[in-house]
């Protein structure tokens, strides 16, 4: 059994997720660019770390952190808004790839987006071939290859989905706004929950170099899931203006189905 993981990045999915494995009985190593979070993690029964990436350099314990790890969590989002930002995601992945080279992990999991395919793709599967339309999708993609073509370990990639739970889901923004477009679009989203258990899967059944989407399998329209889920919450629904048809896309995992959890993504 792997003991020691590392989580890059202990946010809004990598803190509960740390939680869960030491539940589970891992020791687990953590990150944060928020020196005031240091203690949070620390309190969590975390080995807490600040670290931060640029396109230049990994500032902070990284050697120390990496040290321990048999695997290592990246989950590290972009942070790429359109086209608008001039940020470089992959360099700041490249410089964090030559420093778990040079590490003794040998098993890596790099948390990356179902942005990577394109808007009009229409189903995909982990067989599909990307054409990402952002920013974000072209620099995760680009970013995957890194972690994919290494020998120094091996490399599970892994796509979520919108990621949704209590106190984060679109609803919240989109309530009540009027004339939005793409209302027939399929959503494609997963709870956090999901993603918890999918990342713990992974490591339980040693599932390293693969490539998984991580979706839940139902995909209404949103103007009929955000009305749905509006109306649950006692908001005032967001209505969609007629729009043409068009090619959306649907994300299909071939190899997590995730079939008993409906309550999370129908109950928000």
């Amino acid at each position: 059994m792997t003991k020691t993981i590392g989580i890059m990045g202990c946010g809004w999915l990598g803190l509960p997720l740390a939680k869960s494995l030491l539940a589970d009985g891992y020791a687990v190593y953590g990150t944060t660019t928020s020196p005031e979070k240091l203690q949070v993690l620390t309190k969590a029964g975390i080995h807490a770390f600040h670290i931060s990436i640029s396109e230049q350099k990994v500032s902070g314990a990284i050697d120390e952190f990496l040290k321990p790890c048999n695997v290592l969590i990246i989950n590290v989002p972009p942070g790429l808004r359109g086209n608008r930002t001039k940020t470089s995601y992959i360099e700041k992945m490249q410089r964090l790839l030559e420093c778990v080279k040079e590490s003794p992990v040998k098993k890596v999991i790099f948390v990356s987006s179902t942005s990577v395919y394109g808007d009009e793709q229409g189903e995909v599967n982990e067989e599909t071939t990307p054409i990402p339309t952002t920013e974000s999708g072209k620099q995760l993609l680009n970013s995957e290859q890194l972690f994919k073509g290494q020998t120094h370990f091996k490399s599970t990639v892994l796509r979520f989905g919108g990621l949704i739970g209590p106190d984060r889901h679109p609803i919240n923004m989109l309530s009540g706004k009027e004339n939005l477009k793409n209302g027939d679009a399929p959503v494609n989203l997963i709870h956090r929950n999901d993603c918890i258990r999918i990342l713990k899967q992974i490591i339980h059944e040693k599932q390293w170099g693969e490539t998984i989407n991580a979706v839940h399998p139902e995909h209404p329209t949103k103007r009929v899931y955000y009305t749905q889920i509006a109306v649950k919450k006692h908001l005032p629904p967001p209505r969609y203006s007629v729009s043409a048809h068009k090619n959306y896309k649907i994300i299909n995992s071939c190899k997590f189905f995730l079939t008993n959890n409906r309550d999370d993504f129908t109950s928000l």
